[in-house]
């Protein structure tokens, strides 16, 4: 039964579907995000409650993956004592100083451009992978794949009336920082799943993450006053985003490669920038141009994902 989980979860249609589900939830996180300000009053300058609202979002986010876990394995899903040095540093890395930069950085920069700097994390996760993890090898494809698919992005950068070439640290920095953090928590999460349950690791991280986020949002002065129905939809919906994206990553890291997984993470600011588009009104960014970076995110990924020798295949997954 492992073993035939094992083979599934290695196809490369499996991966593709799963990843791309995963990067439409995320890209759909970008515009939810700056919703959610909105709906619960949340000043761009508000540090303190901009993660006061995104420790609330992944503590539920936690309890909604160990919850539905422990009923799909029929059993509750405990953590053992070697596993919480684990959970402790994919927390640290994965959500509270990820999503601290993130959220502080989206709140300075447009949903679209926010999405584009975003997706600078394909590319860092796998060089650490590759070149500090020893992971994997960074083979020539890998680093051809990333330059194609990161030329889209830059591509998408370069079209668009409210997006420029202009670098704010609070803003374009800020999310850099939480893509950097982002690359050493995927290899984390890839290391530590080969003797922890992935599923435990996210809902338990997420859990402890958001506890964390709450009391350095309330200490540093955050209040949310406003909860209205529509603004709690909402703040669940974005839980839901955290909880299957992260859980459904982490299971597809366990099995595949840091590379293989990771590059489909190009197609985040594909996402981002469409429904950016369509709920925030950014602009108009259906252009040639658009077409263009989509069409280069797309051959990176082939790229990256073309059957490899019999030989290299199971290099990394182990």
């Amino acid at each position: 039964m492992i073993k035939l989980k094992e083979t599934t979860m290695r196809k490369n249609w499996v991966v593709c579907l799963l990843a791309m589900v995963c990067c439409a939830l995320w890209g759909s996180a970008f515009p939810c995000i700056k919703v959610g300000y909105r709906l619960f009053q949340i000043d761009s300058a508000d540090t303190a409650t901009q993660i006061l609202f995104a420790g609330c979002r992944f503590t539920i986010a936690g309890i909604m993956v160990i919850l539905f876990g422990s009923i799909l394995q029929g059993r509750f899903l405990k953590a053992g004592k070697g596993d919480l040095p684990r959970i402790g540093k994919i927390c640290l890395l994965q959500t509270v100083v990820q999503y601290f930069f993130f959220y502080v950085g989206l709140a300075h920069t447009t949903g679209v451009k926010g999405s584009i700097v975003e997706a600078s994390n394909v590319f860092l996760a796998i060089l650490v992978s590759s070149l500090i993890f020893h992971q994997e090898k960074l083979d020539q494809k890998k680093v051809l794949g990333c330059i194609v698919g990161f030329a889209g992005v830059v591509l998408i950068n370069l079209s668009g009336s409210n997006v420029d070439m202009s670098f704010n640290l609070t803003g374009d920095g800020f999310i850099f920082i939480s893509a950097i953090a982002y690359a050493l928590s995927s290899v984390l999460i890839k290391k530590y799943s080969a003797k922890s349950d992935p599923v435990m690791l996210s809902g338990y991280q997420f859990t402890a993450g958001g506890l964390v986020m709450i009391l350095i949002g309330f200490v540093m002065g955050g209040r949310i006053h406003t909860a209205s129905m529509p603004a709690m939809i909402l703040l669940i919906y974005m839980a839901l985003i955290s909880a299957v994206a992260y859980t459904l990553w982490g299971i597809l890291l366990k099995y595949n490669p840091v590379s293989k997984v990771s590059i489909f993470g190009f197609t985040n600011p594909v996402f981002g920038v469409i429904l950016s588009a369509i709920i925030l009104r950014e602009g108009n960014v259906f252009g040639m141009k658009d077409l263009i970076a989509l069409v280069l995110v797309s051959i990176g990924i082939l790229i990256v994902n073309w059957a490899k020798p019999v030989g290299e295949k199971e290099k990394g997954m182990n």
